[in-house]
């Protein structure tokens, strides 16, 4: 307890006025200053992204002068006539378009088929087995080393690339779809099952919104590893509905030693 003696009995301490001198405007200084020109477009990551492909390219230029020699290196000036001259002719464009129909029917083949699984999957405990042993087996194998039995199955053409391009895309977005799904909390589980969602209500409108970061990073990652299986299919036998696409286009051009044609297919 406080002794009430004591109360009032130290005197409270008393602080000085501070008085400032008020500034003048002038002598304020700037508060604010505009950007320059330069820190104002430093400030866009499209104009970063761009000093540094301009590097790239310079970079490129010069070791290719340096060098010299256009059958192993050519300079980047001659990779960029040789891909406007590719496409004023029309080559690449049809190589492009053949290419791309193929790759759009394989990515979108093997997005059907990771959607059934993942679905399958969430929804049961056989079906979440079935997918993880599945991925464990055939994700870590290439899609290339399918592609003589996909010759032997399906012969030379379009279906044997189509086929190794749904093994390509399948596994990458079912497992990060599945991923997605499984990182779903539990309390917007229950709520779902609190509303009686059926089964392909409970994917559509509560398991897909919250994992749509994974799903978007699974189709990102298969359309990634769709181009480099098309490429490197067409590379090896290419020539599909009596036309190649790109891979076909390099692998011509380089058996003719057109080696800037060939960088322009790779640009």
């Amino acid at each position: 307890m406080i002794d009430s003696s004591l109360v009032g009995a130290v005197e409270p301490v008393v602080r000085p006025d501070i008085f400032r001198k008020p500034l003048k405007f002038s002598e304020i200084g700037a508060v604010e200053r505009p950007l320059e020109l330069r820190e104002r477009l430093f400030r866009h990551a499209a104009v970063r992204k761009g000093l540094i492909l301009l590097v790239l390219a310079a970079a490129w230029e010069v070791y290719g002068r340096v060098l010299g020699n256009p059958l192993l290196f050519p300079t980047f000036s001659e990779t960029v006539v040789a891909f406007f001259q590719n496409m004023a002719d029309g080559s690449l464009p049809s190589r492009i378009a053949v290419s791309m129909r193929t790759l759009m029917i394989g990515y979108a083949t093997g997005i059907c088929g990771a959607s059934v699984l993942t679905v399958f999957a969430v929804t049961t405990r056989i079906g979440n087995d079935c997918l993880e042993t599945l991925t464990a087996m055939f994700n870590p194998l290439p899609a290339i080393a399918l592609l003589p039995l996909a010759l032997i199955w399906f012969g030379l053409g379009e279906a044997s690339l189509v086929f190794v391009l749904v093994h390509s895309v399948l596994w990458a977005v079912a497992l990060n779809t599945h991923g997605g799904f499984r990182s779903v909390s539990n309390t917007l589980r229950m709520v779902g099952q609190n509303y009686g969602l059926g089964t392909f209500s409970y994917v559509r409108l509560l398991l897909i919104p919250a994992a749509l970061p994974s799903i978007v990073t699974g189709l990102k990652i298969g359309w990634a590893f769709a181009w480099r299986t098309l490429i490197a299919a067409e590379l090896v036998f290419g020539v599909s509905s009596g036309s190649g696409g790109l891979g076909w286009f390099i692998f011509e051009n380089k058996n003719q030693l057109e080696i800037p044609n060939v960088f322009a297919g790779l640009l």
